[in-house]
Formats: structure tokens, C-alpha cells, sequence
């Protein structure tokens, strides 16, 4: 943190939730932008045990801010590292010593299970069904603090959140797969957020998440293109994906949690338009975080078809409503010649 901020002012330094739809692009790079990180370079088994003994992952984990002194070895070098699933780093330089001045407050039911040997997977369920936000946990299996007490160890922040994000989906979506219910009609809910804007239509039928985000040129990863990146993926009632990404596992997250808590399947779309005035990117917790606030604020539209979801996009971007509807109906034609090739 800044010199001289303590207390609930430091939390606004690393408080996502706090951010959404307060605080613009720029105003989250300038708050990084006023901190220093000083850099210990760990051996990911071993390390663990220097964390404990310097109480520094206890200060990590605290639920609320710790004083700290750190000795830098060097003045930080002026610049912000940026990573597209975890919040921007602040300006580091190497630690030479760091020193914790007040006492930690670590969570209960975290405390519970750093002395519980349990799977990390079934640790990190246990927390979030305790009522532990995703982004504790997420810096509680970065720092080694879950898993067999053996086998735990340091991991690198961006595997960690995206690992959080899958285990608790697999967990929430085990307990629809039961669930003959569906939603009963068609809804869309939308929201926008530092240059981001999310559509999401539910449809009835049997769970299946499709993703479909938009790239404009002159944005953060498209510097170098002249024409829209369209990039799909999908995942299936068993859980498989097309492939790998952060970005769908965060805005999944929140789907699941809200069919979990209808007790209900369904075919979902959701459609991401990435805009150039996102020029850096500040991490995927604005994904999971704007597509929670646009189910939580309940849908924009009722009974629609896909058509008409396609014609809500383009009253805002006609460039987006125009790559969902090319993806949903090849995703049509396939299933025609999908249900054909069966019979």
C-alpha cells in the first residue's frame, strides 16, 4: 500500500467488488499505479514454510489490512504489469526485509481449513459453501494455504483463479444434473462495464453454455488488427469446454450460481463486445463481476426469440448482434445436420 493508508482505505486498494461500477479504467490503473510490491522470489514446494515462519502469509490471507514495513533492495522499477485473469501488479522491486507490524485476522472457516488435511478441490468447495467470496479463496489456494498438508504449495495467481472459478462451476453445475426443470420462458440481461458489454439470454432446455465475445481492433490484445476477432466456445451438460480460457470460467461462475439457486437448467448465450476504450486489461474479476450484476438485476427482456435477442444487441452494436448471429446459426445448421446423420 501507499505510505501512510491504512485501515478500510487500504481495502479499496484490493476490493473488486468495491470497484465494479465505481471506479472507471483509469481510475483502477491509478490506484495500482500508487503501490509497491516488494518481490520475494519463492520455490513454489518450499516456499510455503518461509511464508509461515515470517508470518507474512498470515498477513496475506488477514480478512482485514495488516501493517507492514518492507526494505527494498532497489527503487521500484515505474510501471504496472498487466495480466488479463488477475488484477494489474503494482510497480515491484526486490524485498530486501519485510517486517509485520499488527495482527493478522484470518477468516474462521479458512483457519479451519488450513488445518484440515482435505483435497484442495474439496477445500475450496467447503469455503465457498461456508459463504466465502471466490476472491478470498483464490488468494488462499495462490499462497499454498489449501490442499493435503503435504502436497501444498505456492501457485502462480492467474492458475489459481481460474482453478477456483472451475471447481466451484463443477460443483454447482453436479447439482443440476439432476434437475428435469428449466427455465420456464426466454429472458435477456445485460450489463456494461469498463468498455465491456455482456448480453446473456436463457433459453429452456437442457444446460449448455455458449460464449461468444468480439474483439474491436486498437484494443488491448488486437493493437496489430485491422478487422473484429471473434473468438466462441462452448461447454456441455458433462462439463467438457471447446478449450481452456479464464475469461469464460468467470463469467460461467456466476450462471451456475444462478440456475443453482433456481433449481433449474438451460441453454445459455452470452455475448461479450470488447471495446477499444479497454485499453489495458485489469484482470477477469469485471467479467465475473458484470455478468453477476446483470442477473442480479434481473432480465431486460421476456419471451423473446433468438431473433429478437439478436435485435436487442443491434439497437447497441450492430457489429456484435452480426457475429452472434453468424455463430448461432451455424450452431442451428449443425444440429439439423447433427439430428439428420443420426436418423
Amino acid at each position: 500500500m501507499p505510505p501512510g493508508i491504512y485501515g478500510d482505505e487500504a481495502r479499496a486498494y484490493e476490493d473488486p467488488i468495491g470497484w465494479w461500477g465505481k471506479l472507471g479504467l483509469d481510475d483502477i490503473v491509478e490506484l495500482r499505479c500508487s503501490m509497491v510490491s516488494g518481490l520475494l522470489k519463492l520455490h513454489v514446494e518450499k516456499g510455503l514454510s518461509f511464508l509461515e515462519s515470517s508470518e507474512i502469509l498470515y498477513a496475506a490471507l488477514s480478512a482485514k489490512p495488516v501493517d507492514s514495513e518492507v526494505v527494498l533492495r532497489r527503487p521500484p522499477i515505474p510501471k504496472l504489469s498487466f495480466s488479463d485473469r488477475a488484477k494489474p501488479i503494482p510497480p515491484t522491486a526486490p524485498a530486501k526485509r519485510v517486517e509485520i507490524s499488527s495482527n493478522p485476522l484470518i477468516d474462521r472457516r479458512l483457519e479451519k481449513m488450513m488445518h484440515d488435511d482435505l483435497p484442495a478441490q474439496r477445500a475450496i468447495v467447503e469455503l465457498y459453501r461456508s459463504g466465502v467470496d471466490v476472491y478470498y479463496i483464490q488468494r488462499a489456494l495462490s499462497l499454498g494455504a489449501l490442499g493435503r498438508e503435504r502436497r501444498r504449495k505456492l501457485v502462480p495467481t492467474r492458475w489459481a483463479i481460474t482453478a477456483v472459478d472451475r471447481t466451484i462451476s463443477r460443483h454447482l453445475l453436479s447439482a443440476i444434473w439432476g434437475v428435469d426443470a428449466t427455465v420456464q420462458n426466454t429472458m435477456v440481461f445485460y450489463s456494461e462495464y469498463l468498455g465491456n458489454r455482456f448480453w446473456i439470454y436463457l433459453e429452456p432446455g437442457k444446460y449448455e453454455v455458449h460464449w461468444v465475445e468480439v474483439w474491436h481492433p486498437s484494443t488491448v490484445y488486437t493493437q496489430g488488427a485491422s478487422n473484429i476477432i471473434a473468438v466462441y466456445n462452448r461447454e456441455r451438460i458433462s462439463g467438457s469446454i471447446d478449450y481452456l480460457d479464464g475469461g469464460f470460467e468467470a463469467a460461467k461462475l456466476p450462471v451456475l450460481e444462478y440456475l443453482s439457486r433456481e433449481r433449474r437448467q438451460c441453454r445459455v448465450f452470452i455475448v461479450r463486445e470488447i471495446l477499444p476504450m479497454y485499453y489495458a486489461p485489469v484482470g477477469n474479476w469485471h467479467i465475473r463481476e458484470s455478468v453477476r450484476r446483470a442477473l442480479q438485476n434481473g432480465p431486460i427482456a421476456r419471451g423473446v426469440s433468438k431473433k429478437e435477442f439478436l435485435e436487442i444487441i443491434r439497437e447497441i452494436s450492430p457489429t456484435a448482434a452480426s457475429i452472434a448471429e453468424e455463430y448461432i446459426t451455424r450452431l442451428s445448421r449443425a444440429k439439423i445436420l447433427d439430428f439428420f446423420v443420426s436418423r
